[in-house]
């Protein structure tokens, strides 16, 4: 069932089985008071089970371009298209969240973003990525990388 994802009142429906569960909420109310105020976009998410399509979209572009394999358990997933970016959302059970920014235009902008709530450790398939930090009044401290994306998906 789709949630609409609330920046004024962060709520960890469908994170509960995540250790960092309120961090992680607050990464994905960030999220969507970006797309808000951003794209006027109402950010909804849904079980990464109902989301499939998403996440096997996330999950190819990170095994054909870097050879990554997420070993965390999806819990959510998003998908959309907001003027001419087709953008996915995975959300992980270890507080990792995953997005692709994919422009649709010819030699737009494609990459793929990484996200680490606060109190999570490193994923091992991402310990050679650098993290910068951003700090977020509903996150905390968001710890984040990305790489461009060089095929066609």
């Amino acid at each position: 069932m789709p949630y609409v994802v609330n920046f004024d009142s962060v709520s960890t429906v469908g994170l509960e089985s995540s250790p960092v569960a309120d961090a992680l909420a607050g990464l994905r109310a960030n999220e969507a008071r970006y797309f808000k105020n951003k794209y006027n976009h109402v950010f909804t998410v849904e079980p990464a089970s109902d989301a499939r399509s998403a996440v096997d979209w996330v999950s190819r572009i990170l095994k054909q371009e870097r050879g990554i394999v997420i070993a965390a358990r999806p819990l959510e997933a998003t998908a959309f298209e907001v003027e001419g970016i087709r953008m996915a959302y995975v959300f992980y059970e270890d507080g990792l969240s995953i997005n692709v920014m994919y422009t649709i235009a010819d030699a737009g902008k494609r990459a793929v973003g990484f996200k680490l709530s606060d109190g999570m450790a490193i994923p091992a398939e991402l310990d050679s990525f650098k993290f910068a930090r951003q700090k977020s009044k509903l996150a905390g401290t968001i710890r984040g990388s990305y790489f461009v994306i060089k095929n066609e998906y």
